[in-house]
Order: structure tokens, then C-alpha cells, then sequence
């Protein structure tokens, strides 16, 4: 059991916030560790498998245009995956993975190269650093 996911869990559930995942890269590994900690169902919402770069689209709302032009393995691609699982899911904070596992390359990015985003309820009330939407 990752430690980080523990604490992740631990903050959401004293928080009293929910959490949802969106995943290409990582296909279902981050659910996996955050609902292998005890407790999880407090704050885990669930999460979306978009491997396929057309779900991105369709189960998460990510922009087509940006998908044709971008390809999927992008910052912004990951932002919007991170923003759609939140509004699908119906959950106060969303993470986003997105990249290249290999073994060739894609959408013009080299093996290695990872995305990830977070979305949430950013601003003067959420006690959170850094920008939001």
C-alpha cells in the first residue's frame, strides 16, 4: 500500500471532499492504490480508463480539436481529462494521467514522457495553492 495514497485519503476523508481519476497511461493503477487503503469508499468516487484517445473525448469531454491537433499525450489533454472526470463523476477534486508508455513513441512524444493534472475546487476559499479553471 502506497503511503501517498494513504495520505491522499486520509486528507479527503478529514476534508470531507471526494476524489475521481481519469487514466490513459496509467490504466487503473492510481485507482488501484487509492482504493487499497482502507477506507477509501469515504472519498473515492471512482474513476474512467480512457486508453482509447476517442474516449477521452466521449467520457470526459476532452476537446476533439485539441485531440486532432495535439494528439492525447499534452498538459492541456491532461487538464481537460482531470476537469471531465471531476464533473462526470460528481467529485470535489480530479486527477488526470496521460503519456507514453512505449514502446514507440506517440503523437510526435518520446517514450517517457507523462502528464498529469490535477482539478479542483481552486480558489481564496479552498486553502489550495495554484491556479484552477
Amino acid at each position: 500500500m502506497s503511503s501517498t495514497a494513504t495520505e491522499v485519503v486520509r486528507l479527503l476523508t478529514v476534508s470531507g471532499a471526494t476524489l475521481a481519476v481519469a487514466e490513459s497511461l496509467t490504466g487503473g493503477l492510481v485507482a488501484a492504490e487509492i482504493t487499497s487503503v482502507p477506507g477509501a469508499s469515504k472519498a473515492f468516487r471512482g474513476s474512467v480508463t480512457a486508453y482509447a484517445t476517442e474516449l477521452k473525448h466521449q467520457l470526459l469531454g476532452v476537446d476533439a480539436t485539441l485531440l486532432s491537433e495535439r494528439g492525447a499525450v499534452d498538459a492541456q489533454v491532461a487538464a481537460q481529462m482531470a476537469a471531465g472526470v471531476r464533473k462526470a463523476l460528481g467529485a470535489d477534486w480530479g486527477i488526470a494521467t496521460t503519456g507514453v508508455a512505449g514502446p514507440e513513441p506517440q503523437d510526435g512524444q518520446p517514450v517517457g514522457t507523462v502528464f498529469v493534472a490535477v482539478d479542483g475546487p481552486f480558489g481564496p476559499d479552498s486553502g489550495a495553492a495554484g491556479g484552477g479553471k
